[in-house]
């Protein structure tokens, strides 16, 4: 199935920003894949949401959007839990201006949560790749977003997507929910030797202009996912890794 994704990518890739812009070509076609696993309670989960619904119409975001040749971005935005829990939650919107975005920011933010098995964030990734494979979008750049609070403990090993699809040319940034308070029994997947933003760094985000992005609590998800999309869109990755704190 890999396989047949990177070949369908491969024939995708050659046309990313060629030519002169056309209804359906954007800077970015990204796709936001977010963990809605068990160690995700209710209350995070709609911090989360309120968060993507604060980025999405920010000022900071718009002018991003705004200022690509294009003018716009296509945006997908998928959750996952284990390996059998992956859904496309919004499929492909583009985003334009402030109607586009605070629409695109109503559907998400009025979407269930899907799901509450453990972490495959290799799922995730790969379906973030057969999404950009399938899209008939034309973009001058491939990005996947992947927003987590702990490690991949379910499924094939995350590097391998993320290996696949960085061989596809697209780009994996991270923004890694750090929990300060873990209980007993999620300590390990929470908060891994060297930390959880350094495990993205190692497993899960490459590409170019790569980033990762560290919030230590989700109220401030909104603030980190404002700065981190603007970055994305923008192409502009922030130096390094940023904590966000009270």
């Amino acid at each position: 199935m890999v396989r047949i994704v990177l070949a369908a990518l491969a024939l995708l890739l050659p046309f990313a920003g060629a030519g002169p812009a056309s209804a359906d070509d954007a800077d970015v076609a990204l796709v936001l894949v977010t963990d809605v696993s068990r160690s995700i309670d209710d209350t995070e989960f709609k911090l989360e949401k309120d968060g993507y619904v604060s980025a999405f119409t920010s000022p900071r975001v718009l002018q991003a959007i705004r200022g690509g040749s294009a003018g716009r971005i296509a945006v997908a935005y998928v959750e996952f839990a284990s390996v059998f829990e992956v859904s496309t939650v919004l499929g492909w919107t583009m985003i334009g201006d402030k109607a586009s975005a605070e629409a695109f920011a109503g559907r998400l933010a009025a979407a269930p949560r899907s799901f509450w098995g453990r972490t495959a964030i290799g799922a995730g990734v790969d379906q973030a790749v057969r999404l950009l494979a399938e899209s008939g979008i034309k973009a001058t750049r491939l990005v996947i977003d992947v927003c987590g609070d702990g490690t991949n403990n379910a499924g094939r090993e995350v590097s391998e997507a993320r290996d696949d699809a960085l061989k596809a040319g697209i780009t994996i940034n991270g923004l890694a929910i750090i929990n300060d308070h873990p209980v007993s029994w999620t300590f390990a997947h929470v908060q891994p030797p060297g930390g959880l933003a350094k495990y993205y760094r190692d497993n899960v985000t490459g590409g170019t202009g790569s980033f990762v992005l560290e919030v230590h609590d989700f109220a401030t998800f909104g603030e980190a996912m404002t700065r981190k999309l603007a970055d994305e869109i923008a192409a502009a990755p922030p130096d390094g890794t940023f904590a966000f704190r009270h």
